[in-house]
């Protein structure tokens, strides 16, 4: 782009069109800021693929434009190729203390150096080459979440971030609507929202009603019980904690990221447990199996997590044993619905009760759903508006909402992964794809 031709670039590399490998650049003149750098994980049929990453060309062909990447929160489709990009582009880092706590574990495990990483605060302000950058405290389903207001010589971008309204979260912390809201009475250019839960109608359940549907399961359970859940569900993994220290039980953690995250988020108080409640995996025999919970990764059938090993008699600490209860607290994730389903028929074949399902209320969604779509709209009352986030028909179905509340058609951009969005302060346009030649 030339110098004075006063516009306001929003290229999305990753994360439309799909669930997965969130990745946006903002770019005026010659200044590039990236807002997260995530990873999907591969669908069946990619065969040999561990994971898919976005294609980073363009940021390569314009590293030295690149000012800085923002981060929003810790959860691997976010910030899950940074151990990718980073190792090809040297960049300061920006996120919050959980979100970089996780982010050096991945960045050590691939030999990258984390002397780039800079903590913030949610309600702090940066400045980063010619864009300020605010951290908004949102709720999502794990702590210290943000969304982010981008204030640029063209105008006020503000993007969610992953997102819900929450009005009893597990840490006391709600999404900060006074400072959208104040966004919103002085002026916001472009949102960028969060779209994944657009095609659900009503609100999205706090994360505080798993806490009963947990209760309720420990309540009436005289076994070992097993739960499976996200590693990055902070909140979730201290709900099962909270459940098991009121039902005196021991708590154990199995899988590599799940010890990770646990260690981290005790280590930076965003887990709390009394002494003596978290034992070792090897300890678990010291105690009868009514006295034991056990916390593992596999809750999306993923072929070499622990509880996918346990429900194939193939893991070598811990094995399934008839009238194990397993809690498995997630949905899948589209496309792992066969993977799921199989490691729950293997689980049942071994003898074990499991509980699953939308309607046993142990898994709530991190997303908002079409209300509070609705109040972020209204809260921020954009000029121009991003659907992002989510496969193409709940961008659709977001623009849809958009519509409803009156945005202009010619103000809503359905993007794809490549697009080039360009906007001036009164006119906003979409170009199919970033090349070279916007260098």
């Amino acid at each position: 782009m030339s110098k004075g031709n006063q516009k306001l670039q929003i290229i999305p590399l990753g994360g439309l069109g799909e669930i997965g490998k969130n990745m946006t650049v903002i770019r005026y003149e010659d200044e590039i800021l990236l807002i997260d750098s995530g990873l999907m994980f591969p669908e069946e049929d990619m065969l040999g693929i561990d994971l898919v990453i976005p294609d980073i060309t363009y940021l390569l062909e314009n590293r030295d434009k690149i000012k800085a990447i923002v981060l929003t929160h810790g959860h691997e489709d976010h910030i899950g190729a940074l151990p990718y990009v980073l190792k090809q582009i040297s960049v300061p880092v920006y996120g919050t203390r959980l979100t970089l706590g996780i982010l050096e574990g991945r960045l050590k495990e691939n030999g990258v150096d984390s002397s780039m990483l800079h903590p913030v605060m949610q309600g702090d302000i940066i400045n980063v080459g010619c864009f300020s950058v605010g951290f908004i405290r949102v709720n999502h389903s794990i702590p210290d979440a943000v969304g982010l207001s981008i204030k640029t010589p063209i105008g006020m971008i503000v993007h969610t971030g992953d997102f819900k309204l929450d009005y009893t979260p597990i840490d006391g912390k709600m999404t900060d609507f006074r400072r959208f809201s104040e966004l919103g009475n002085k002026g916001v250019l472009v949102m960028m929202a969060d779209s994944t839960n657009s095609e659900r109608e009503g609100h999205t359940p706090s994360e505080r009603t798993v806490g009963a549907a947990f209760d309720k399961a420990f309540h009436n359970c005289r076994s070992r019980i097993i739960v499976a859940t996200f590693s990055s569900n902070v909140h979730r993994i201290q709900q099962v904690i909270d459940t098991a220290v009121r039902y005196k039980r021991k708590v154990a953690v199995l899988g590599r990221s799940m010890v990770n995250v646990v260690n981290i988020s005790l280590e930076l108080g965003y887990i709390n447990a009394p002494e003596g409640t978290i034992v070792d995996i090897d300890e678990i025999g010291n105690y009868p199996m009514s006295r034991i919970v056990i916390i593992t990764t596999g809750s999306q059938g993923e072929p070499m997590s622990a509880l996918t090993r346990m429900s194939m008699s193939d893991h070598r600490k811990v094995g399934i044993v008839p009238g194990d209860t397993v809690i498995i607290s997630a949905t899948p994730i589209p496309g792992n619905e066969k993977l799921v389903a199989k490691t729950i028929d293997n689980l049942l074949k071994l003898g074990a009760n499991v509980i699953y399902g939308r309607n046993k209320g142990i898994h709530v969604s991190g997303h908002a759903s079409q209300e509070e779509l609705k109040l972020m709209h209204n809260l921020v009352r954009p000029k121009f508006f991003i659907p992002v986030h989510g496969e193409y028909h709940h961008l659709v179905q977001h623009a849809k909402l958009a519509r409803e509340l009156g945005m202009p058609k010619d103000h809503i951009f359905i993007a794809e992964n490549g697009s080039v969005l360009e906007f001036t302060k009164d006119k906003g346009a979409s170009r199919r794809t970033a090349s070279s030649s916007s260098s």
